[in-house]
């Protein structure tokens, strides 16, 4: 995103950080909810979107042709974010929708932090993304981008609905509908890290051929916490298939300590040798 749309994303955050202050957590999952919605229907509406984006108009004109299409459609608060990122300038139309999206994500995020259940929100995610990667069928179809949408949140709502908080449900719903234009499995980890990031952590993707022992696990985090010099939020596969060993992935930085790695650069090195 360029410099102008990052000070018109940080314009719709203020705004809604703002608006947080003096609701409750409810008020605030409807608003997120609601500025979601919204970036559908411009998302929906080409001419619309050129339009709340067009650098040839002023902010207040932008301003005023998103009011004319909200106004009776949202509640007071979320217009006032709505109307705080359509005044801003966006290199692109798309920015626009990214930038809807990032704020409607923070929004849930905030509700969240205020009732204290985002480390909850955090570990249902993981267990969801570990849920489908392990069911090929499953995958498929969540995974399906020829199919509706809709249809396909509908099943992870089917799947978590009553299971899992309700941000949980909302964001897998998110992931399912290309959040960020990832694909599922990428886009629930980009929220998985968005979640962790709301509690300034970092997520540790930790694959291990056994279940540690809790003490171990716990010196584990504490050692890769000191050299990433950032709290970590731990979370933890166990796959026999990597023989023994450990891998993680924090980030970009990868160490695969496996014995399954061993074995197959062993395996390469014999057969270049021959």
């Amino acid at each position: 995103m360029a410099f102008a749309g990052q000070e018109s994303l940080q314009a719709g955050q203020d705004a809604l950080a703002a608006y947080a202050k003096r609701v409750k957590t409810d008020t605030l999952l409807k608003v997120a909810g609601e500025i979601l919605s919204v970036r559908d229907v411009f998302a929906s509406e080409p001419r619309l979107r050129r339009a709340l984006t067009d650098p040839g108009r002023e902010g207040a004109d932008r301003a005023s042709l998103a009011e004319q299409v909200l106004t009776g459609k949202v509640t007071p608060g979320t217009l006032k974010i709505v109307l705080a990122l359509v005044k801003g300038r966006w290199g692109t139309p798309g920015e626009l929708l990214d930038g809807l999206e990032t704020v409607g994500v923070d929004a849930m995020l905030t509700a969240g932090s205020a009732d204290d259940v985002l480390s909850d929100v955090e570990d249902e995610l993981f267990r969801f993304r570990r849920l489908v990667d392990g069911d090929f069928e499953l995958a498929g179809v969540i995974g399906n981008t020829s199919a509706d949408p809709a249809g396909r949140a509908e099943l992870v709502n089917s799947l978590l609905s009553g299971r899992a908080n309700p941000i949980t449900v909302r964001l897998a719903e998110l992931a399912v509908r290309g959040y960020g234009g990832r694909g599922f499995d990428a886009g629930l980890a980009a929220l998985i890290d968005r979640t962790a990031a709301k509690r300034d952590l970092q997520v540790a993707y930790i694959t291990v051929a056994a279940p540690l022992p809790q003490d171990q696990e716990n010196q584990l985090v504490e050692r890769l916490s000191r050299i990433q010099g950032r709290r970590l939020s731990a979370k933890v596969t166990v796959d026999p298939e990597i023989v023994g060993g450990i891998r993680v992935q924090i980030g970009h930085d990868l160490y695969d300590g496996t014995v399954a790695r061993r074995l197959t650069e062993a395996r390469k090195a014999l057969a270049g040798g021959r």
